[in-house]
């Protein structure tokens, strides 16, 4: 069973930084991509970075890059996102995703989803 587990989350000044991490259990495909996601009210949910297990290809939203770094450590199946340089509009809670393949931009092609964090970041 694949259970995806978010921490890190919380509340920051705008400038400031934080360290989101996903622990991934009985999900370990060497093809395989991780991403994170965010989501507001009344909004979709918005791809904002993603990593490739073999080889560690990443990609990131164009809202951002420079800002934020996706890695991951494989012997730890986890997945981590440093978020630096906040802004008010990256208030979100933000969500681990996983599947089997390349990555992919589009959240309805990922099969596996953690419970979510929440990020706030106050002008």
């Amino acid at each position: 069973q694949v259970q995806l587990v978010e921490s890190g989350g919380g509340s920051v000044q705008a400038g400031g930084s934080l360290r989101l991490s996903c622990a991934a259990s009985g999900f370990t495909y060497s093809s395989s991509c991780m991403g994170w996601f965010r989501q507001v009210p009344g909004k979709e949910r918005e791809g904002v970075a993603t990593i490739y297990r073999n080889g560690g290809s990443t990609g990131y939203a164009d809202s951002v890059k420079g800002r934020f770094t996706i890695s991951q450590d494989n012997a730890k199946n986890t997945v981590y996102l440093q978020m630096n340089s906040l802004k008010p509009e990256d208030t979100a809670m933000y969500y681990c995703a996983a599947r089997r393949g390349t990555c992919a931009r589009s959240s309805s092609l990922y099969n596996y989803w953690g419970q979510g964090t929440q990020v706030t970041v106050s002008s």
